[in-house]
């Protein structure tokens, strides 16, 4: 979806300034979020597809205003409230006022260690072969989606180079919505900055960004707009 979150190459938000020695948290209750957010997501009633979406869902104003650690929290209580185990009246309330739907697991202390070390691989089987190879100019599909998508705007209808195949793995597009994993080849495709940002960016600087085959037509293609 276009939303706040999809800032590349827009105007008027100030440099990036990244933090010299910066530490993992800032502060202790940041520890808690991360902890919270991957003790509920390891329940397994939602992916972390649909976990993104609903960060990348909270109105602009919201997500702008929010630290990182805090959009996770936003983002997490809707997915608890989503899938039924709080209600609106509950988080208003700060307590549980009633049955509460059953996990289908529970990542105990003494599990975290393996559960994290394991991941989540993403990668599938898919019959057929990939329609690109290491070296092929391919165009990104114009594309407006109302739900997930892992292709930022700045790269739609834009021309680059298959850099990389990296297998089949799930596609985020349709496993954020629950439907279905989907695999799809995914590539590395890189791109000049000029292809992205015009004749004013740094003629030296290429970007690369991973993008499912679905996103990505042959060069020269004319494809429509979807949305």
């Amino acid at each position: 979806m276009n939303g706040a979150q999809d800032m590349g190459g827009q105007m008027g938000f100030g440099p990036v300034r990244p933090e010299a020695d910066e530490p993992p948290f800032h502060a202790d209750w940041e520890k808690r979020a991360l902890a919270i957010t991957l003790a509920a997501g390891a329940m397994g009633h939602w992916s972390i597809d649909e976990s993104r979406h609903a960060r990348e869902s909270l109105h602009p104003v919201d997500y702008l205003a929010s630290s990182y650690y805090e959009i996770w929290i936003k983002a997490l209580e809707t997915l608890l409230e989503r899938h039924g185990f709080v209600s609106a009246a509950e988080r208003a309330a700060g307590q549980p006022l009633g049955e509460t739907r059953a996990p289908h697991r529970v990542l105990r202390a003494e599990m975290v260690p393996g559960v994290l070390a394991r991941g989540a691989p993403a990668t599938r089987e898919k019959p057929g072969a990939p329609r690109f190879k290491a070296g092929d100019r391919v165009r990104t599909k114009v594309m407006h989606p109302a739900g997930h998508t892992r292709l930022p705007r700045y790269a739609r209808g834009k021309s680059g180079t298959i850099a990389l195949l990296h297998g089949a793995h799930v596609f985020p597009d349709t496993h954020a919505h629950s439907r279905g994993e989907a695999p799809d080849w995914l590539y590395t495709v890189t791109f000049s900055a000029r292809d992205l940002w015009g004749d004013s960016a740094d003629p030296t600087v290429t970007v690369s960004i991973d993008a499912w085959e679905a996103y990505l037509e042959p060069e020269g293609s004319v494809d429509a707009d979807p949305a």
